[in-house]
């Protein structure tokens, strides 16, 4: 069984089953899966194996940077650039044109950052990212104790640099998404096994956060990376696989992943496959709804 089908409506979004092709294997630990439309290609991070791998389908996978810096959340800036969460410097970074690494955040009030994980880009240009802990922890990091005393989600002002804390009453923030018109902002907490929504204020600030939907069922796995497709379903990582809700926050299923899947993008001509990234491998997927 390759799907657990718990609402109607995941057909349309899903279809009845999927089948799993596996793209690649032997990887330590894989995350942060961003497709590139331009060039039809997929990057994905290998925390533990220190690199950032490259797949297409003519050329399959192979090496991006290697140190990366154990780099986990990946995506693209406004202007086509990329953006890396570094769990072993605790840095967010940035790659120019010419290959240059700009810092574009590492510390809050003087303190180092914990491990900055998943990220996203709001459409004027900000930056959002999540701040747990999983980065000072070793094999998906580098052991260290922490500087801060909380575990954050922040924005950074594509105009002025700041940095600003928006919320730091998580166990464990891990992926983030905003909804299709960019009014709320979705993050998962790990640890607690549920989505919170916030309403995102005209400054880019978050108000009145709340749990919106859990994650429950069988099976390895955890609030992990999550993201919005066309029609507004939100996809995010839980037990057993990969679970699929509606807009209202109902659970419509669950993509029954072979291995604890931990991240995923959408990606080819369509935008209707799904990449997934699952401990050792990379696997694909095709759905009926495209991705956003």
């Amino acid at each position: 069984m390759t799907v657990e089908i718990r609402h109607p409506a995941f057909e349309s979004v899903v279809g009845a089953s999927v089948e799993f092709e596996k793209l690649g294997t032997g990887f330590l630990f894989t995350e942060g899966p961003l497709w590139n439309a331009a060039g039809q290609y997929l990057l994905f991070s290998d925390m533990p194996g220190d690199r950032i791998r490259r797949w297409s389908a003519d050329a399959g996978v192979v090496e991006f940077r290697n140190p990366s810096n154990k780099s986990n959340g990946l995506t693209w800036d406004r202007q086509g650039r990329l953006l890396a969460c570094e769990h072993a410097t605790s840095r967010v970074t940035r790659t120019e044109p010419d290959g240059r690494i700009t810092v574009l955040a590492s510390h809050y009030e003087g303190k180092e950052l914990n491990s900055p994980n998943d990220i996203v880009v709001k459409r004027d240009g900000a930056i959002y990212f999540s701040d747990p802990i999983y980065g000072r922890i070793e094999f998906y990091g580098v052991a260290r104790p922490t500087e801060l005393g909380f575990r954050g989600v922040y924005r950074l002002d594509p105009d002025t640099k700041a940095l600003t804390l928006l919320a730091d009453d998580f166990k464990q923030p891990n992926g983030l998404c905003f909804s299709r018109d960019e009014k709320h902002l979705f993050v998962n907490d790990t640890e607690q096994g549920h989505i919170r929504m916030f309403d995102v204020q005209p400054d880019g600030t978050l108000d009145r956060g709340r749990v919106w939907a859990e994650t429950t069922g069988e099976g390895p796995g955890a609030p992990d990376g999550m993201k919005i497709d066309s029609a507004g379903n939100v996809y995010c990582c839980g037990p057993g696989g990969i679970h699929v809700f509606d807009p209202k926050g109902t659970c419509l299923g669950v993509i029954k992943v072979p291995e604890a899947a931990a991240n995923f993008d959408w990606g080819d001509a369509d935008n209707r496959s799904l990449f997934i990234t699952a401990s050792t491998s990379l696997y694909r997927v095709r759905v009926a709804v495209p991705g956003r």
